[in-house]
């Protein structure tokens, strides 16, 4: 309804004139489209919920959060902005649901691309669905003769960054998509349709915190390089609340193709470090 009613992109390119608590320009689609987020979560608190909620604008936002059973909701109201106040296909609103305080701790992710109206929703240990259809597992990763991944998702697509990956590239991927949109990326390679992807630069919580599930109960994997060398590791040790883009993102459909993708960015992004300038 938000994006319907401002359908140009005159109309989508007007900002609120403040930063979110996520380092962004906030544009009144995003505002907009966090508020309506809110409200549904101020009913849910009224009728008796206890969380602590994550947004991109808002930063964390307290609905009686009880620390002896902690529930935290992540959410990002519109990934892929910049496609979104353009008229481009992919955007998404993305929500988890998280038992604790980590990316391992996601129990439940909610993705909707407004391009193609798709729905993504996992739930941790029942798998991944895709408008109601359950995803397969199997690993589904392509390659070519020369043993390149055949199609590998790019997002943080500034050309200075793209530039300094070009190298790794040439040995990981025969041929490239930046969608514009880390949420999407991750549901693409959670459907087989991209066999890895990666951010180059730091990934914030809220852009990958709903996603990330998919994939995984998708049978594919997901890393943060900054949180450790190990896969599950890095999981458990990314932290939900922490807004600031730390760590890259890598995700593929195997263990060789996690390999491959998470050369990309531990060429640019030193362990413990990352962000954008």
């Amino acid at each position: 309804m938000i994006l319907r009613e401002a359908p140009s992109t005159a109309e989508r390119v007007r900002e609120t004139g403040t930063r979110g608590e996520g380092g962004d320009d906030t544009l009144l689609i995003d505002a907009a489209a966090e508020a309506a987020v809110f409200a549904e979560l101020d009913t849910m608190h009224r009728a008796g919920a206890r969380f602590r909620a994550v947004s991109e604008e808002r930063g964390a936002v307290d609905f009686g959060y009880d620390p002896a059973a902690p529930l935290l909701v992540v959410i990002d109201p519109i990934d892929g902005s910049l496609n979104a106040k353009r008229g481009l296909p992919h955007h998404s609103i993305s929500i988890a649901v998280a038992d604790g305080p980590t990316m391992a701790d996601v129990a439940f992710a909610f993705v909707h691309d407004f391009g193609p109206d798709e729905e993504w929703v996992a739930r941790r240990g029942e798998g991944a669905e895709l408008d109601g259809v359950a995803l397969a597992t199997a690993p589904g990763e392509r390659r070519t003769a020369t043993g390149l991944l055949e199609l590998v998702g790019l997002e943080s697509a500034d050309p200075r960054w793209i530039q300094e990956a070009a190298p790794a590239l040439l040995d990981v991927a025969h041929r490239v998509r930046a969608l514009g949109t880390i949420a999407v990326s991750l549901c693409q390679v959670a459907a087989a349709r991209l066999d890895g992807m990666s951010t180059i630069k730091g990934c914030r919580s809220i852009d990958a915190a709903a996603a990330q599930l998919v994939v995984r109960e998708a049978g594919g994997l997901v890393a943060f390089p900054g949180f450790g060398e190990d896969a599950e590791e890095s999981l458990a040790a990314t932290p939900l609340e922490d807004l600031s883009p730390r760590s890259a993102l890598v995700a593929a459909r195997t263990e060789r193709g996690l390999a491959d993708v998470g050369r990309i960015p531990r060429m640019i992004v030193p362990a413990g470090a990352g962000g954008r300038p």
